[in-house]
């Protein structure tokens, strides 16, 4: 029994040893909590994911009516889901649409996949999404070689270009020199009249421009095409009017150079004599051009004689269309004279030269003395809207200058009274149709204040 009771005693005590060892190795191991719950984590989850894998998911296929969904089942794309609040469980059914409007948005969103319609797995959607990245990088790829490869065809490297400019011995020209050109064709002795009409054509789109203008200058060619208003074919002094007119717009420093040149004498000479309608339109607007915003051309122009050249032009026969232009500009010219004066007062500037230039201007007493009171008068009759407004705001501006002739005409009372009928029907026309203030309207309260003035 003793020796019995010693052998369960070392047994006892290697076990408790052996216990205790196990537990300290335990507690002295290195490790890393959350590497290891991370770890665990992720062997779950590939766990579920390969249990999901292997799994057949039913596909659960609605109608019209609500019904539960058990878990587990696939719902198909469109379907409409909710749910029930009262049961927990979720309710699928179909959308509203009829199955032809179902099939064709599924068509305008793209074709899908041959899949099983009834089971898929998890593998089989992860192979199909697999192929559509790998088909639309594909596709992409060729969109992007074919976009590149029209974009290379359009666009040629410069130094490609410059090369192949060498070898046809092509010359950029600048503005200049094509206008030197242009300018040599037409004076020279050796082109033909198309050649030289062509060539002032071509003149007359760089000139707009106020640079080239100004480089005309530089070269002498303004004074070349101030010399071709002598040409004695019709054409030439026609299509010369017409590059100077573009030439002087709103160009001081041109205009002042065609003074000097001499090319106020001849386009009143042109104006003058016999010569085509044509011609005589191009002139007129040279003319205009030429006289705006230049206060030392107009007194030249009355000087020669201006005011009795567009009376003459302006009474002759089949002239309409150039009566109203030299209406208009007549009232132009009034007007901006008075402008400067304005101007002038408002800012307190007693003898500016600009200023001092426009009141030797003596326009208003020339037109009295002409009778362009009377003839302003008698354009009233003009059947087009349009020449009647320009009419009508002359004899605004010549209301002070002409008043005692306009009550001594009783033809303008006359027509003034017609005239105030008849835009009074057209302006209530206007206002039936809502437009409070309108072109007949505007018409009809020029000629009002004009019958009030002479009343």
């Amino acid at each position: 029994m003793a020796l019995l009771g010693m052998l369960l005693g070392l047994l006892m005590a290697s076990c408790f040893t052996f216990c205790l060892s196990h537990q300290n190795l335990k507690e002295f191991v290195l490790t890393s909590p959350e590497k290891s719950s991370t770890k665990e984590a992720e062997r779950k989850e590939t766990t579920a994911e390969e249990e999901l894998d292997s799994e057949v998911l039913e596909v659960f296929h609605p109608t019209h009516e609500w019904q539960a969904l058990r878990p587990g089942q696939a719902v198909p794309v469109g379907s409409h889901v909710r749910l029930n609040l009262q049961t927990g469980a979720r309710e699928v059914k179909l959308q509203e649409e009829d199955k032809f409007q179902s099939n064709l948005k599924a068509l305008k969103k793209g074709k899908r996949l041959d899949i099983n319609a009834n089971t898929y797995t998890s593998q089989d959607l992860k192979s199909a999404l697999a192929k559509f990245k790998e088909g639309t990088e594909v596709e992409s790829s060729k969109e992007d070689k074919a976009r590149q490869a029209k974009i290379k065809r359009l666009f040629r490297p410069i130094e490609e270009l410059k090369k192949d400019f060498e070898e046809l011995n092509v010359v950029i020209e600048t503005d200049m020199q094509i206008m030197v050109r242009l300018i040599n064709k037409f004076n020279s002795s050796s082109s033909s009249l198309e050649e030289k009409i062509a060539a002032l054509f071509d003149l007359e789109y760089y000139v707009h421009q106020m640079d080239n203008a100004q480089d005309l200058l530089s070269f002498g060619g303004l004074q070349v095409v101030i010399n071709g208003l002598n040409s004695t074919e019709p054409l030439v002094k026609e299509y010369a009017a017409f590059v100077l007119g573009a030439a002087f717009s709103s160009n001081p420093k041109v205009q002042v150079e065609a003074i000097e040149g001499g090319a106020l004498q001849k386009l009143l000479v042109i104006l003058a004599t016999e010569q085509p309608l044509t011609a005589k339109k191009k002139v007129l607007f040279a003319l205009c051009s030429l006289l705006r915003h230049f206060p030392y051309a107009q007194q030249q122009f009355l000087k020669l004689g201006g005011l009795q050249v567009l009376r003459s032009l302006v009474q002759a026969k089949g002239t309409e269309v150039l009566a109203v232009r030299v209406v208009t500009l007549l009232y132009d010219l009034v007007t901006e004279k008075m402008f400067a004066e304005e101007e002038a007062e408002l800012t307190q500037e007693t003898s500016p030269e600009k200023l001092q230039q426009y009141r030797q201007v003596h326009l208003l007493p020339g037109l009295r003395e002409q009778g362009w009171c009377e003839i302003t008068a008698h354009l009233l009759a003009l059947p087009e809207h349009d020449a009647r407004e320009k009419v009508l705001q002359t004899l605004g501006a010549l209301l002070a200058t002409c008043r005692d002739r306009y009550h001594q005409d009783p033809q303008l009372s006359r027509t003034l009274v017609s005239l105030q009928a008849e835009y009074q029907a057209l302006a209530t026309l206007e206002l039936q149709d809502g437009e409070d203030e309108g072109y007949f309207r505007e018409l009809l309260g020029s000629i009002n204040s004009l019958l009030k003035e002479l009343r």
